[in-house]
């Protein structure tokens, strides 16, 4: 039979076959809270078990398992073009792993007071930029471990980092409801965008660095959408996506590929993931992922794959057709 998960109009949303996906070996022992692509076959991911697993998405093979944190692991990020894989968490430090080199830690960069929240990577690979709830951004040597900078703004509790390609900016949302574009030079900030109502959970950047987007925190529909801002000429609010009923937790932009326009993919606590057309705002798929738990992350492999890293149901692989109306379908749990 199959599973009927709500849609914001109170209509039934089909989800497919109950049991009729695929299920491979859990990655993690515990909750996935964070994963990140590792193109073209590789991701990322790290988990409440502390550990942080390299793996191909396409086999669920696991190719390494890293060790070391002592607390859940809060963020993962990778360095473009290189094997270098970083991990931040809730015991206030952040690791660099090296995919292929030995099991232990490449690099440690100690320093916040409180949980790492944020961790974005320089695009020529040299510098790691890090946030906390400790209201600080830091900004480390990635060779030395040695710490460049270190700001401070009083309430800005960081809840993700994103570098800008090509470019010495970094986007950050933050528990103040803002989102600001710092210049990594001086770890000042450029521009503050005007403040939402809510929280902001997330961020993500486009690859041609013109657009930002954010998720809000929400309850019952209220707040609860994403956000897109102009980086480059208004610097303004372009567009909202609305339709999720709890808070975004995650947001990306997809890279370009089946569908005529660009979009962007959103993960919500109400256990659902949407795909919607970056230009009209409208939802071109929607998909429920009953008994998955809050969903915590979100990776764009390809223009049509995504990993969903989930509260009870490990990572889920999604595949967005490329029909006239786009379907998203879970193809795969692991």
């Amino acid at each position: 039979h199959l599973s009927p998960c709500c849609r914001t109009d109170g209509s039934a949303e089909e989800t497919g076959p109950v049991g009729a996906v695929p299920q491979r070996s859990p990655m993690h022992a515990d909750a996935v809270t964070a994963v990140a692509a590792l193109k073209p076959d590789l991701c990322v991911s790290g988990g409440k078990d502390k550990s942080v697993v390299v793996c191909n998405w396409r086999s669920g093979a696991v190719l390494r398992r890293f060790t070391g944190h002592e607390r859940e692991i809060t963020k993962v990020t990778c360095a473009p073009d290189s094997n270098r894989v970083f991990s931040a968490s809730r015991d206030k430090t952040v690791i660099m792993w090296e995919f292929h080199g030995n099991s232990g830690p490449r690099q440690h960069f100690p320093g916040h007071d409180l949980v790492v929240t944020g961790l974005a990577v320089s695009p020529d690979a040299s510098c790691l930029c890090t946030g906390s709830r400790d209201n600080t951004i830091c900004k480390w040597d990635v060779e030395t471990g040695e710490r460049l900078g270190r700001a401070g703004i009083s309430r800005n509790l960081v809840t993700h980092l994103c570098w800008v390609p090509g470019e010495p900016y970094i986007v950050q949302a933050s528990e103040d409801k803002t989102i600001r574009m710092w210049d990594s030079r001086e770890l000042q900030v450029a521009h503050m965008f005007p403040g939402k109502r809510h929280i902001q959970t997330c961020c993500d950047v486009s690859q041609d660095g013109r657009y930002c987007v954010s998720g809000s925190g929400g309850s019952n529909g209220e707040g609860c959408e994403a956000t897109l801002w102009d980086l480059r000429q208004t610097r303004s609010r372009v567009r909202e996506y609305r339709g999720h009923l709890q808070t975004v937790a995650s947001c990306v932009f997809l890279p370009r590929g089946l569908a005529p326009a660009p979009v962007i993919a959103t993960a919500s606590s109400d256990c659902k993931v949407k795909i919607w057309d970056q230009d009209s705002g409208a939802c071109l798929a929607s998909l429920g992922l009953p008994g998955a738990g809050p969903l915590a992350s979100l990776a764009a492999c390809d223009a049509a794959t995504l990993l969903c890293g989930t509260g009870h149901g490990g990572i889920r692989l999604l595949r967005l057709s490329g029909s006239a109306e786009p379907e998203l379908r879970e193809v795969a749990a692991f």
